[in-house]
């Protein structure tokens, strides 16, 4: 996993360093649907210094000021979960995978 890579889908929202659950669900190699299902599942191991839902004057924002989201996650009616460095951890335990240790263990270099 290129360190690069996963620079480019930090964000800086609601002064913590996230990332979106679409940008971890492409890393994890899992679709977003299941990610946020596997999240839904798990709510507890999820507090708000872990991860939170962006309002949709927040994902506006976002929108309008990141030129390399894709095309298809700008007009989504839900608003995406923000994973903090913690909250990237905790999905690394919840998803289970090799792919997820990978993700967790480079995100943590960051």
């Amino acid at each position: 996993m290129k360190l690069s890579l996963i620079k480019t889908k930090i964000h800086n929202i609601q002064g913590n360093k996230v990332i979106f659950d679409f940008d971890l669900a492409e890393l994890y190699e899992v679709e977003t649907r299941a990610l946020k299902q596997a999240v839904r599942r798990n709510l507890k191991r999820f507090p708000d210094d872990f991860m939170f839902q962006l309002s949709k004057d927040e994902w506006k924002e976002v929108i309008t000021n990141c030129d390399n989201l894709p095309e298809n996650i700008k007009f989504s009616p839900t608003t995406p979960f923000a994973f903090t460095e913690q909250g990237v951890a905790m999905l690394s335990s919840v998803l289970n995978s090799d792919k997820a240790i990978d993700v967790n263990i480079t995100c943590g270099l960051l």
